[in-house]
């Protein structure tokens, strides 16, 4: 007898993709052409760097609030290393650098000093947010460097080499986290942290590792943005970007509990709210309501992640119950046949 094919998990966030990309193709003629679809992709692709990132922190239980400045201090210690002459490849390679260490003192600090996720990213979005300002005054720096800006504006034939960076992106962190034993140590951690340790997971790599993981995507995200203005903006990412980011993965299935959910579900999310975003931009909507509709979505999202992780609570209650009771009664079977056993011998 063949098993039934089980659909993935994603299938849901991606029929919603899908119809909300075709009713705005119905609303407006522009949205569903070649050329925005590209563009929306093109937007969306910091988003959803973001998103992937934040994808490693939320599986383990943890969440990085500090992503959407880590876009500023990307973008401005690329900016200020090719000021000084530097080469762009090594601009970028501080840039990542820079975002990193932020990430590395992120899990340090959350593993060993045993601070909440939530105030260790917070001081470091604050921290992270400043430098950019202090290195700058605030002002703007241009890049001169032409070769830099391929990382935001060029093509690959008609493709965006944004768009192909975020399926390679996307790509390696699916392998990542479906086929390697960091990937499984990753989902250990968050569906079950003093199990995964006593099995032997270490738990402080774990934990290091998916902060450096946000820190450099996020850096990433910093690069094409900067690439794409030309220039380093001490105030980049200080907008929308880390509530798109974490509504992105919440929405694609990413518990905020930990140990479930996909690089794809994130990745379908981020389209999701990018089309979103340049559906109602087409239609001339008003930027005002676009963070309204976004919370909605986030919301629904978040409430079906509670409950879901409420019904799997109470299915986990129901078997180790009726595990239980099972254990009793075979018990108290072997108790009545030893007793029956007896007296036939008496």
């Amino acid at each position: 007898m063949k098993a039934k094919r089980r659909l993935p998990d994603e299938i849901g966030i991606f029929s919603v993709l899908v119809v909300v990309y075709l009713i705005f193709g119905v609303m407006t003629t522009t949205f569903m052409t070649t050329s925005n679809t590209f563009t929306l992709l093109l937007n969306g692709s910091v988003v959803a760097l973001l998103a992937i990132g934040e994808t490693f922190v939320l599986l383990t239980g943890g969440i990085d609030l500090s992503v959407g400045a880590g876009i500023a201090l990307s973008g401005v210690v690329a900016a200020i290393t090719i000021q000084h002459g530097f080469p762009w490849y090594l601009g970028v390679l501080f840039a990542l650098a820079a975002t990193m260490a932020v990430g590395f003192f992120n899990g340090m600090v959350i593993h060993y000093v045993k601070v909440p996720p939530f105030i260790v990213t917070f001081a470091t979005m604050g921290v992270a947010s400043s430098i950019p300002l202090i290195l700058t005054k605030a002002v703007p720096i241009p890049i001169a460097a032409s070769q830099f800006s391929f990382i935001g504006q060029g093509f690959i034939g008609p493709i965006p080499f944004a768009v192909l960076l975020l399926a390679i992106v996307a790509i390696l962190t699916h392998l990542i986290l479906s086929r390697t034993v960091f990937g499984l140590h990753v989902y250990s951690v968050g569906g079950n942290r003093e199990a995964a340790r006593l099995a032997g997971v270490n738990t402080a790599k774990v934990d290091v590792a998916v902060y450096m993981v946000s820190g450099l995507l996020s850096g990433v995200a910093g690069l094409l943005d900067a690439s794409r203005l030309m220039s380093g903006y001490p105030t980049a990412g200080s907008g929308t970007s880390l509530f798109f980011s974490i509504a992105a993965a919440v929405v694609g299935g990413v518990s905020l509990f930990g140990g479930i959910g996909s690089i794809t579900g994130a990745v379908i999310g981020a389209v999701l709210i990018a089309v979103v975003s340049d559906g109602m931009d087409v239609m001339n909507v008003s930027s005002y309501w676009q963070p309204l509709v976004i919370g909605l979505i986030i919301l629904v999202g978040v409430t079906i992640d509670t409950l879901r992780a409420a019904q799997a609570q109470r299915t986990s209650f129901r078997q180790a119950l009726l595990a239980r009771l099972g254990r009793q009664a075979v018990h108290s079977d072997e108790k009545t046949s030893e007793s029956l056993t007896h007296k036939g011998a008496m």
